[in-house]
């Protein structure tokens, strides 16, 4: 870590000494006293809040078990168009969603996971000629970098590099959340796309949590407030979150939860996008023309928006310039809202909605009445297009 001493997103000072203490307790975390997802004692990072679509479930198959037995995360990090695309992973692990998504690129398209834990990066690695095979691809196209995600640069990975960067429970992890967000910013080609899964707190936390090792490694005691993420996200110079799922989070295990008390936990992603300052933002009218594989009928793009394919749907003007600058710009006819109406495409006029942002309502709204809540912690100047 850099040996300024600028505060973290969630107050944890980012001091080089306190996050080298942070960095070392993670990695002997992760590394020796884990050594399979059964080992979490709050069932932690293991969270999903969406079922796994039968195309993912097929490519998981595919990964080697050793990789998957050592597996924590919270959520589902696989984005949609990645055919072609360069995409990072932070805090890869053992490497479970970097050979997924390595089957999903294809062999144009390639994944680097980056990770701070020789142990994990150890079984990662010795896996990449079985997937290369298991996959019938000629050469590799995944590899494993040691690195801190706070530090891209050190770890060698250079500006407009990637065209996504995905991130499976592992920001929490961090001691430094803003120089986390910097940094996959700059490595983010225009147009490209940070999306992640984690755990976030309904408000601030004491240092009592923020500092229980226990806590900070079952994903809960570096969990950022949810709005602290609006927040830096925007001050970094990504777009406005858009929020995809969450689900609520309990604290199963007594001790823990004592220590916890009334604060609430929600595992959530989110979508966080570069979009280039002199694109438009203008509210439009948009359709999907269904040209994405595994998701033909219809986009699921976030919680607020779901096209169906051919069908026109008026969208607000953040959403617009994603859709715009992004490698999404060729599956969607997008013409501006003139005068407040939709245009003429056989659709009424819509009214702006509501967009949602915050994860602990969205989960309330998922979540049925008779199920309980999931227990323990998460556990060049072209346009990113992925061509």
């Amino acid at each position: 870590m850099s040996g300024c001493c600028a505060k973290s997103s969630d107050s944890v000072p980012a001091c080089g000494s306190e996050a080298k203490i942070i960095h070392s307790d993670v990695k002997d975390y992760y590394g020796k006293k884990l050594q399979k997802s059964e080992d979490l004692q709050t069932n932690a990072c293991t969270t999903s809040a969406k079922p796994k679509p039968a195309f993912i479930r097929k490519a998981l198959k595919d990964v080697h078990p050793e990789v998957t037995s050592r597996y924590y995360g919270c959520g589902l990090v696989v984005p949609e168009s990645l055919e072609n695309c360069y995409v990072l992973d932070l805090g890869c692990g053992s490497g479970q969603d970097c050979y997924m998504l390595s089957q999903l690129v294809g062999e144009k398209g390639h994944v680097t996971g980056i990770d701070m834990t020789e142990e994990q990066l150890a079984v990662a690695r010795k896996h990449i000629d079985y997937h290369t095979e298991k996959f019938g691809f000629k050469k590799p196209n995944v590899d494993f970098v040691q690195g801190f995600m706070e530090l891209l640069g050190e770890a060698g990975l250079k500006d407009s590099s990637y065209d996504i960067i995905i991130s499976n429970c592992v920001v929490n992890l961090s001691p430094d959340k803003a120089a986390v967000l910097r940094e996959a910013y700059r490595v983010l080609k225009d147009g490209g796309e940070m999306y992640f899964s984690d755990v976030y707190s309904n408000q601030a936390l004491t240092k009592e949590i923020r500092e229980h090792k226990v806590l900070w490694g079952e994903c809960l005691g570096g969990a950022l407030w949810w709005e602290d993420l609006v927040r830096l996200a925007q001050e970094v110079g990504f777009s406005p979150p858009r929020l995809v799922t969450a689900s609520h989070i309990a604290i199963g295990n007594k001790e823990l939860g004592s220590i916890v008390g009334d604060y609430k936990f929600v595992s959530a992603t989110y979508r966080l996008f570069k979009v280039p300052k002199s694109c438009p933002k203008e509210r439009s009218q948009v359709i999907y023309n269904g040209s994405i594989t595994n998701w033909e009928k219809f986009l699921e793009f976030d919680a607020n928006y779901t096209f169906k394919e051919g069908e026109a749907m008026v969208v607000d003007g953040d959403a617009a310039a994603i859709l715009r600058s992004s490698r999404f710009a060729d599956d969607f006819m997008i013409r501006p809202v003139e005068g407040g109406a939709a245009a003429d495409v056989g659709c009424c006029p819509a009214k702006p909605k509501e967009i949602i942002v915050n994860p602990f309502e969205l989960a309330k709204r998922l979540e049925p009445a008779d199920i309980k809540p999931a227990t323990g912690g998460c556990c060049g100047t072209k346009a990113s297009g992925c061509a």
